[in-house]
């Protein structure tokens, strides 16, 4: 069983609540921390003598000092503190392990912005294969050791994110609806406007790079923009920390899961479908669909006459 954290909706309690109730092991990779309550939670967790490993970015936009101070508040939670390598250029994925039982793989990070004011989402599941093939990342990447994919579902970056996404993307036969704030991958783009020339209808919020004529897409109608998230005919979906963009699925450590609940992707399309409608083309998409339904109403009263 699957579970989805939607933000700003959700907000942080879920990570916080399942951070109060670990009672052997919490091992969290971390890329960025303004909240006093995730580093509260994490700090009484050590205090009741559950090991928190901690993985944290060798680099990252907002350079060395903002890193030290990040290891000097994490260490400050009695927890353990490892960095990443360099091999590669940015280690932005965002999951945590919760007694070796538990996973959750998040899109965004554990700051007020991020919370609070963006569209983002986490899935939060017991699968045992995700969940040891998540520890064996973890393990990888904090010994600094060279990591070899496993199940179909996890999605990793640099390793077969483009070969999983591209295929997850070529899949859709009905519709395919995109959250993604840059959305720029040459490859990926063409693999959208192949489905949507085969008569699938593909919705994108976001940014689509300049090559992505023919595709509809539109700007996030909500503040923020901050999920990787895709629905494939209302059957799977796919949450996680990189963007259909090359940086993101060949140079970067990120992290993803394909779902098949059929109440977790609902969910997300649910979502998607509310957000879609705030947008220019998703009112102009509203009033066909009541002009067909009412076209449909008039025939009905036809027939029965």
């Amino acid at each position: 069983m699957s579970l989805i954290i939607v933000q700003p909706d959700d907000g942080i309690r879920p990570v916080v609540t399942a951070i109060q109730k670990a009672k052997k092991s919490i091992d969290i990779g971390i890329f960025r921390l303004d909240r006093g309550d995730v580093a509260k939670a994490l700090r009484a967790a050590t205090t009741r003598g559950v090991l928190v490993r901690t993985l944290i970015a060798h680099t990252n936009h907002g350079g060395e000092k903002r890193l030290r101070k990040l290891e000097q508040d994490l260490l400050k939670t009695g927890a353990a503190v490892r960095r990443t390598d360099d091999d590669l250029h940015r280690y932005h994925n965002k999951i945590m392990i919760v007694d070796r039982s538990t996973l959750y793989v998040l899109g965004f990070n554990y700051t007020a912005q991020d919370i609070d004011k963006s569209r983002s989402f986490g899935v939060v599941t017991k699968k045992r294969e995700l969940v040891q093939e998540a520890l064996k990342l973890f393990e990888a990447d904090s010994l600094r050791q060279p990591y070899t994919t496993g199940p179909k579902p996890f999605v990793v970056s640099p390793e077969n994110a483009r070969e999983r996404l591209g295929a997850l993307l070529k899949s859709a036969r009905k519709e395919l609806f995109v959250y993604d704030p840059k959305l720029t991958d040459p490859k990926m783009i063409k693999i959208l406007q192949e489905r949507t020339a085969a008569g699938v209808e593909v919705r994108i919020l976001g940014k689509l790079g300049k090559r992505g004529s023919g595709l509809k897409a539109e700007r996030f109608p909500g503040k923020r923009l901050h999920v990787r998230a895709i629905i494939v005919d209302g059957k799977r979906a796919f949450v996680g920390s990189q963007s259909l963009r090359k940086l993101e699925l060949d140079g970067r450590r990120e992290v993803g899961v394909v779902v098949k609940d059929r109440k977790l992707v609902g969910r997300i399309a649910e979502v998607f479908a509310s957000d879609w409608a705030e947008t220019e083309q998703g009112r102009k998409d509203l009033k066909k669909d009541l002009k067909r339904e009412r076209k449909a109403a008039k025939r009905q009263v036809r027939k029965k006459r």
